[in-house]
Formats: C-alpha cells, structure tokens, sequence
C-alpha cells in the first residue's frame, strides 16, 4: 500500500449504503444536472430572442427568482434538518417537492401568446419562483441526505461519484431532448413552438426520476438518526443556528469561494446560447454535439476526482477545476477578441470540442470534491457544536450558489443591454451585430468569468480539513458516540 493509500485508509469503521441505494440516490440528481443545469439555461436565450422580451427583464425576472430561491435554501434546510417523522428527516420534503417541479418546470417554457413586456416579465417571474423554489425543496434535503448515506473521507466522494454520473446521463436525455427533438435544426434555438413541448417533456422525466430515487432510498433514509425534539418555531431558532454556521471557519471558507465562482458561471453560463450564434456561428446540431462532448469530460473528471483525492487534498482537487475552467474562459476568448484566432461554423469546432472537453473534466473534479468537502466541514460542526446541520450546511452552499447565479444572470441581463445585441430574432434569422459588441461579448463571457473566478480560487487556500484532520474528527466522533449510552 502506498503512502497517500495508507494516509487515507479510515481510522473507525464507516457504513456504506448499497449498490442498489446508491443508484436510486443518484436518480434525484436528474433534477439538478437535467432541470436546472440544462433546461432551465434555455430560458435566458427563449426569452430575449424568441419571445422578444428586453434583456433588462429577463435578468430582472430570472435573478430576481435565483435571489428568493437563494433566500428559501436555509430556511428548507433548517425545516429539513429538525423535521422528525416515520419516513425520516429529508424525504417529507422531497416527495412534497415532486409535482411542484414538474409544474414549475411546464410553466416557464409554455406562457401564454400575446403577452406584451410587462406580462411576459410577469409570467417568467412567477414560473421561475415555483419551478426554482421547488428544486430547492427537492435539492436541499436530498444533497444533505447524501452526506448521510457515508462518513468516510473517500466513500463520501465515491456516492457524489454515483449521483453525479446518473446526473450527467439524465442531462444526456435532455440534451437529446432538446437539440434532437424538440428543438432540431434547421430552426434549432429560434423554435418557437418547440419550447412548450421540451418543458413539459423534461418536467414528465423529472418527475419520474424523482419519484424513484424516492422510493428506492426509503427504507435506507428512514433508519438514519434523527434529530431531537424541538418545540421552537423554526423562525425562532434559525437566526441563532446561521450564527452558529458561520462561525465555523471551515463554512466560512467554502460559503465565499463559492460565491466568487458562482458569480463567474452565472455570467459566463448565462452569455453561452448568445456566443454560439454570434460568435461561433453553430447551429443546434453543433450545440448538442458540444454539449455531449462537455458530458463526457464531466464523465472523464468525475471517476477522477476519488483518485485525486487520494493523492492531494480535495481542497487542491478543486483548485485544479477551476484552474482549468479559467483556461477555457481566457486562451480562446483572449486571441479572440485580440483578432489572433477567429474561427466560425465548422471550422470552430476542432477549438470548442477541446475547450468543451477541459471544461467539462474542471467541472466534473468540482462537482465530486466541493460537496464532499462540506459534508467534512458538516462533521467538523457536529464535533465541535454537538448539533447535526448537514441540511442547513448545504443550504449554505445552494444559497451562495443561487444567489451569485442571479446577480450574473441579472448582471447578464443588463448587459445585454449594454453590448448592444438584438433583444429578437426577425422572422428565425439572427441580425447583424456590431464588431465591438461582439468584443464585449466575448469579453463579459470569458476574461470577466475568469477574473471573478479567481477570487473564489484565492478564498480557497485558507480550508483547512485535510486527509489526516478528517480522520481525527471521525475518531473523536466515534469515541463520542461510544461512551454516549453510558452519559
């Protein structure tokens, strides 16, 4: 056994959920990597350059909707973390969740025709609070359950492996969905009609996968400890309990990294549909062939990020992420807007499979190490405070997340605005745009990302729980538990 191997080995036995858990558990994770990371996107570009709707409202409407959204996660996850039933504390919530996401999710992409700005900003509100409140009602308490499923340093990555990789195949479908079906060339993105038809498509295969990682995972969840009895409402004890989370420094510390590296993919995912068709010049078919080529680095950096994490800490697992999502920001978007490297339609391909590739192996090391990274940070809290917030630790994430999303896409919005794009395709075929707005595209979609992601990049050096510090915590907690019978 090598030295990292035996530096890793555990020093108290773990539990272990099975293969069949595992896999049911992974299935909920459709609602995130299907729903929200590629159906939802879509919006920005459906609004501003299918329905015509101002680029001012649009981000109005969407970060105004990730804001409150944002707002909602410590509340679910304080709810999630004190509820005590005969189906245990996560899963109330997450069946509760199930018909709301698919309505949510049918709504936004099917408003109503003849709507002028202010109601079309309206309906795009309201859908986008009851479909992104009720992935939050989902998402809180089933991203917390899976940091019970394990307590080992490495077998906590191996189920974030699990549901990540059912996640990235549950995104394949949609992307299918999308780019194959309903919005197929040769209209690919300017499909009107085929908005309604996708959103009610990807709420029917939500629901379904929901449904069964709710039912598989049941009898497991049930068993997990619960918490004691409160009788304090939960607006009474959730100020004291946030208060309680950040003091943790270990919280602290992945609470701002993530909100810099929020604030950068809301801004660069938000521009993505937009450069495709005015700087790359790609249709739907190059789109989805890219988004399948992001899947599979995804797939490549997943299964990597166990083994890395065997070797470095996950702290540095996810700095090499990240580092390679700022390459992808800077390389070809710099020669770009410098005129060294102008590709377009088929000849820009070979250059955006590669940046897709890298990508998608920086995302799929981020996805694996950050939540296992606060689901350590969780231990550390329950040694040091004696109360289990895994719920509200990870609503602390999602909130940071949320909330940086919507101030990129609001700023996103705005910028539109500002570049001088088109606010509306004439007749399915995209105008004219100016060279130096091209320039400020590219510049807000790459170089901008970049630089605000380096900031989280820099937030992260201070996390401190290592290999070795996580072992002494499993320790200590083990010894706890031991001599609690006898307290």
């Amino acid at each position: 056994m090598s030295t990292a191997e035996s530096a890793a080995a555990p020093l108290v036995p773990h539990h272990k959920p099975s293969i069949g858990v595992k896999f049911a558990y992974g299935l909920g994770q459709a609602v995130q990597s299907g729903g929200f990371d590629v159906a939802l996107p879509l919006t920005f570009f459906y609004y501003t350059q299918v329905l015509g709707l101002s680029g001012a409202l649009t981000g109005i409407a969407v970060g105004l909707s990730l804001c409150v959204d944002a707002v909602m996660d410590p509340l679910i996850g304080s709810l999630s973390d004190n509820i005590k039933s005969r189906w245990g504390r996560r899963l109330p919530l997450m069946v509760l969740s199930i018909p709301l996401v698919a309505l949510g999710f049918g709504l936004i992409f099917a408003p109503p025709g003849g709507l002028d700005q202010m109601m079309l900003f309206g309906w795009l509100l309201g859908a986008s609070l009851v479909a992104r409140g009720a992935t939050s009602l989902f998402n809180v308490p089933f991203i917390a359950l899976g940091a019970e499923l394990a307590d080992g340093y490495i077998e906590r990555s191996r189920v974030v492996v699990w549901r990540t990789v059912i996640g990235l195949l549950s995104a394949i479908a949609v992307i299918l969905l999308t780019y194959s079906v309903y919005l197929s060339p040769p209209e690919g993105l300017l499909k009107a009609t085929g908005y309604p038809q996708l959103g009610w498509a990807v709420a029917a295969t939500l629901a379904i996968c929901m449904s069964l990682c709710c039912a598989g995972v049941f009898r497991y969840a049930m068993r997990l400890p619960q918490t004691e009895v409160t009788h304090r409402s939960m607006l009474a004890r959730l100020p004291g309990e946030v208060a309680e989370i950040f003091s943790s420094k270990s919280f602290r510390t992945l609470f701002f990294s993530c909100l810099a590296i929020m604030v950068a993919i809301g801004v660069n995912g938000t521009f993505g549909n937009h450069i495709n068709v005015f700087i790359w010049k790609i249709g739907a078919d190059k789109i989805q062939t890219l988004s399948f080529i992001l899947l599979i680095g995804m797939l490549i950096g997943v299964p990597a990020a166990p083994g890395l994490a065997r070797w470095f800490e996950k702290r540095s697992v996810v700095m090499i992420g990240v580092t390679m999502l700022n390459l992808v920001w800077l390389v070809v978007p710099v020669l770009w807007i410098a005129g060294l490297y102008r590709p377009s339609g088929e000849g820009a391909m070979p250059p955006l499979a590669a940046m897709m590739a890298m990508a998608g192996i920086g995302i799929g090391l981020v996805l694996v190490a950050f939540p296992s990274m606060m689901a350590d940070a969780a231990d550390e809290h329950y040694l040091r405070f004696g109360h289990r917030r895994e719920g509200l630790y990870f609503s602390g994430i999602t909130f940071a997340a949320k909330a940086a999303s919507g101030v990129g896409v609001f700023l996103a919005g705005f910028g539109l605005e500002v570049i001088g794009l088109p606010r509306q395709a004439v007749h399915g075929v995209v105008v004219a745009v100016s060279p130096d707005a091209l320039d400020r595209l590219v510049l807000a979609h790459g170089p901008l990302a970049a630089g605000i992601s380096c900031v989280g990049v820099a937030l992260m050096w201070s996390y401190a729980i290592s290999r070795k510090a996580h072992d002494q915590i499993s320790a200590a907690l083990a010894a706890r538990e031991a001599q609690a019978p006898a307290a």
